[in-house]
């Protein structure tokens, strides 16, 4: 298990509400755009991180996280995971709290290095799942 309870809850409940999901776009049908309207029912700012820098939910979009010209708290990851570690990489370099691989996204590597480098994550977990639960 990457993320325990304890740590689950305090990136959703204490880390900071600015969220950076690496992978959103204007597309309704991908997991994505539904978890980012789940985290803004609960309060969270939701920076699309996507190569096309679309607007989503109001917010606009960046094509990386280097170019988000303000901190970010967590970032939420939606690749594959291999390329997931490199995004884990930028989120170091660019000064996020946290990061959290969604279901299906594991890379043993790069949660060893984010962890080391003093942020907290969470893996192959959802936070629209486990957000519900703590409120």
């Amino acid at each position: 298990m990457y993320g325990d309870e304890a740590t689950i809850r305090k990136i959703l409940t204490a880390t900071g509400d600015t969220w950076a999901v690496v992978g959103l776009s204007t597309n309704r049908g991908r997991a994505a755009y539904g978890v980012a309207e789940v985290l803004r029912r609960f309060g969270k700012r939701v920076v699309p991180v996507h190569p096309k820098a679309e607007t989503v939910h109001g917010e606009r979009g960046y094509a990386s996280l280097a170019d988000i010209p303000f901190a970010v708290d967590v970032v939420d990851v939606f690749v594959n995971s291999d390329l997931a570690g490199a995004v884990a990489d930028e989120a170091v370099a660019t000064g996020a709290r946290a990061v959290w691989f969604q279901l299906g996204v594991v890379d043993e590597a790069a949660y060893s290095r984010t962890r080391a480098a003093g942020l907290d994550m969470v893996m192959d977990r959802c936070p629209a799942i486990e957000i519900p639960r703590l409120a």
